[in-house]
């Protein structure tokens, strides 16, 4: 057989531009195929690292995803808050190095303001423990100071000096806008794809002071604070949504979350954040499925592609099939041609679709981390990558040997035989 290799290499580049569009096919597949995995991969990388570093999220008894809900992904509405003794008893006990509370419950034209204090700048982390960042600006200082994530300040185009005003609630009634005490943007945050990007950001003390002429959701009657007085009251926070945790020893997190879970004063519940944002990622694997099987359906397109063409082919090439026969090609020898040609473009398409995936997430990953916050994976391919580059190599060799056993079953006369 290895005297007709050169025949069957002339016959391949005498035939290169559609071979070339079937090959640029099965690139174009297996890039889009890795493509998703990666996606895939990196969307629950980040699903999970949305909060880093943080060893237990506390916050007033409920279910452990709603906790991480509005805690981590501001979503939904809070059934209880915890007092703020109970957040300062947390933040001296002797195993907690850092404490960040969070205080939800108001808007700004749909995005979550959350109350929080100056270590959430310093010790909140994301994605590999990386820390928040400011894309200009600095951190709240004065009272009615706020900063914005990336997303707020680009969707809504403001800019450093800006005024805003927050709206009580989720903003769903009329009259619910804490219209008299304004804030300065002083700050806006770095890109990070994780819930921070649409949020505002103000200091519990500043939460606390637009409601203190507020009583049960609503404005009291005639009775309004002006925002250069409401510095001459207490604005200690009474209660706050939840707090996360850092830890100086790790090993010390499950006796801390039983004796929270156990605490008399008032019941509440410590959540380990990777277990609940784990949970929570099951509930929305059929996502994860259907992007699966998107990726699967279209590699499965480009491989019928290759099918398909080499089989049209094949009726161009039945006499140069019967030429190889008459110089002493057995049927088997023009299976096998056959069977290593498309071994051989599903090889190089797979290899460079893997090259390709990797030079885009090389060149797009600072614009998709600046633009999107997604930061794609560009190192050495993954055992999963590994597996679905070897089932494409194995689907394309066995699609490929339906033209083969075409070409095995031609006669000698059938390819020197004229058709009229």
């Amino acid at each position: 057989m290895s005297h007709l290799l050169p025949l069957a290499l002339r016959s391949a580049w005498n035939r290169r531009h559609t071979l070339g569009l079937t090959l640029l096919a099965i690139v174009l597949a297996v890039t889009l195929l890795l493509g998703i995995e990666r996606v895939r991969q990196d969307a629950r990388a980040g699903f999970a690292h949305s909060v880093s570093g943080t060893d237990l999220v506390v916050g007033a008894r409920a279910s452990p995803i709603q906790l991480i809900l509005y805690a981590v992904f501001r979503i939904g509405e809070t059934t209880h808050d915890m007092s703020w003794e109970a957040a300062r008893m947390l933040a001296e006990r002797p195993e907690v190095a850092w404490t960040i509370p969070l205080a939800l419950g108001d808007s700004h034209l749909g995005y979550p303001v959350v109350g929080t204090s100056a270590d959430y700048f310093v010790h909140f982390r994301h994605g590999d423990r990386q820390p928040l960042r400011f894309a200009g600006g600095r951190p709240f200082e004065a009272l009615f100071e706020a900063v914005l994530g990336a997303e707020v300040a680009q969707r809504l185009g403001y800019r450093l000096g800006d005024r805003i005003t927050l709206t009580h609630g989720g903003g769903g009634f009329t009259g619910a806008e804490h219209d008299d005490k304004p804030f300065t943007v002083v700050g806006v945050l770095a890109r990070t794809g994780t819930p921070v990007d649409r949020s505002v950001h103000i200091s519990l003390q500043a939460m606390e002071a637009i409601h203190l002429d507020w009583q049960g959701g609503a404005p009291i009657p005639g009775f309004s604070i002006p925002a250069e007085l409401v510095g001459k009251f207490d604005l200690t926070p009474k209660s706050v949504t939840a707090v996360l945790v850092g830890l100086h020893d790790r090993a010390a997190v499950f006796a801390l979350q039983r004796e929270l879970d156990g605490y008399r004063a008032e019941p509440l519940m410590a959540v380990l954040p990777g277990v609940a944002l784990s949970q929570l990622w099951d509930l929305l694997a059929v996502a994860e499925r259907a992007l699966l099987a998107m990726s699967t359906l279209v590699v499965a397109v480009g491989l019928a592609g290759m099918v398909a063409v080499v089989l049209a082919g094949l009726g161009e090439r039945r006499r140069e099939l019967a030429i190889l026969r008459s110089v002493g090609a057995r049927p088997r020898d023009l299976f096998a041609l056959l069977a290593l040609e498309g071994f051989a473009v599903t090889l190089l398409g797979a290899l460079l679709g893997l090259l390709l995936v990797t030079v885009l997430a090389a060149g797009l990953g600072p614009w998709l981390q600046a633009s999107y916050g997604i930061a794609p994976s560009h190192a050495w391919p993954t055992a999963q990558e590994w597996q679905w580059l070897g089932w494409v190599l194995a689907v394309g060799t066995l699609a490929s040997l339906l033209p083969g056993y075409r070409a095995y079953r031609l006669s000698l006369a059938d390819g020197l035989t004229p058709r009229i």
